[in-house]
């Protein structure tokens, strides 16, 4: 057996890490987790010995500092995301980071600009990016199999907070309790916003969208008391992008189904497709197409080529598709090529898309995109609030 090509080290030992970052990494026989951060001293020993990773550490500064790591994966809570993110990019360092990278698009592009400066590749946690159907589905849209592009409708169907005793991670705990705050659209949506864009290959334009909180006492999972949570648990948009293309996003915490309940679905002049993330009967995604002459939707099987080595659709969704993630940015780093998919820029684009499509619900109009005049805007919302 060759030996590892990459020495990855993960920052964060939470349930997303010990589900999916570090055992997507170990999946591929080119990299080698080498080393594990994480301030809860019996979350990091827990890792450690589970994954079997020699060096566990509680500052994740001695592992940015260690010339003979390659990449640093943040899958620490949000408000360390940027922080760690442009230390690692700073110390030359590649990164793989969980979304959003900052809250202010901005930020995440300035990280991007700097990766670049220094010939590093960086990637977003869009995990749903790299299910295999979702990758087979952009290869027919790129072989012209739905022709041009007209209509795009996404979904992010969530019903595990629907019962508001489920604990639910408070984002912004010093939040205005009578101002909705941003939660589902950031946290589930991004994921089927960087499918739209990817998908409809095309600028976009202006949004307008509402936000919604249908469930306003919660449990606090900090705090394990129910409370006013005014967050946005229910959200709907609709994009328009050059070339005459259209989009629209569902975002929700509290519409029931399977979660992670994703369903991308595109509309061209030649064919559709349609694309479920959703754990049915054993198996955890579909894609369904037609064409203009042949209107009944079929199922085609994914071929082989756009899973990990092994990988199939019965296995548990995180496993898969975070699999397919680490290899393809292993693959990107190791090609030393232009190629990289899903970067920060892409976060970037998602995150402002973000921000536009909260801006038009506090102006309660449409929203032209790119945002121009920020201070002029933030001025207006600040009044509107």
């Amino acid at each position: 057996m060759n030996a590892p090509q990459l020495r990855v080290a993960v920052i964060g030992a939470g349930r997303w890490a010990v589900r999916s970052h570090i055992p997507g990494w170990q999946r591929d026989p080119r990299v080698e987790v080498v080393a594990i951060a994480e301030i809860d001293e019996e979350a990091l020993a827990a890792a450690a010995e589970e994954f079997g990773i020699a060096r566990a550490v509680t500052d994740y500064r001695e592992l940015i500092d260690d010339p003979d790591i390659d990449v640093i994966d943040v899958a620490t809570g949000n408000a360390m995301h940027f922080e760690i993110s442009m230390a690692a990019i700073e110390a030359g360092k590649h990164v793989l980071c969980e979304k959003p990278v900052n809250s202010d698009f901005r930020e995440t592009r300035r990280a991007a600009a700097l990766a670049m400066e220094k010939g590093l590749k960086t990637k977003l946690g869009f995990t749903f990016r790299f299910a295999p159907a979702i990758q087979y589905a952009k290869h027919l849209i790129d072989s012209g199999f739905i022709g041009d592009p007209y209509i795009f409708n996404g979904y992010e169907q969530n019903s595990q907070w629907i019962d508001p005793a489920t604990p639910l991670r408070q984002v912004d705990p010093d939040a205005t309790p009578d101002r909705i705050a941003v939660s589902s659209i950031e946290g589930y949506g991004a994921p089927i916003i960087d499918i739209m864009h990817w998908w409809l290959d095309a600028p976009m334009t202006s949004v307008v969208g509402t936000m919604r909180n249908f469930v306003p006492e919660r449990m606090v999972r900090d705090t394990g008391r129910m409370q006013r949570m005014n967050i946005d648990d229910g959200d709907m948009w609709i994009a328009e992008f050059e070339k005459g293309r259209l989009g629209s996003i569902q975002s929700s915490y509290v519409t029931v189904g399977n979660f992670p309940g994703i369903e991308a679905r595109i509309y061209g002049s030649e064919g559709a497709i349609i694309v479920r993330l959703v754990e049915e009967a054993g198996i955890c995604q579909t894609i369904k197409v037609a064409k203009k002459d042949s209107v009944e939707f079929v199922e085609l099987e994914i071929p082989q080529e756009f899973f990990p080595e092994g990988g199939s659709s019965t296995e548990p969704w995180p496993f898969l598709f975070y699999s397919n993630l680490c290899k393809d940015f292993a693959t990107e780093i190791l090609a030393g090529d232009d190629a990289n998919q899903g970067n920060f820029d892409q976060g970037a684009l998602v995150q402002e898309t973000i921000n536009a499509f909260e801006r038009s619900f506090r102006t309660r109009a449409w929203c032209d995109f790119p945002l121009v005049d920020e201070s002029v805007v933030a001025q207006a919302e600040s009044a509107i609030a």
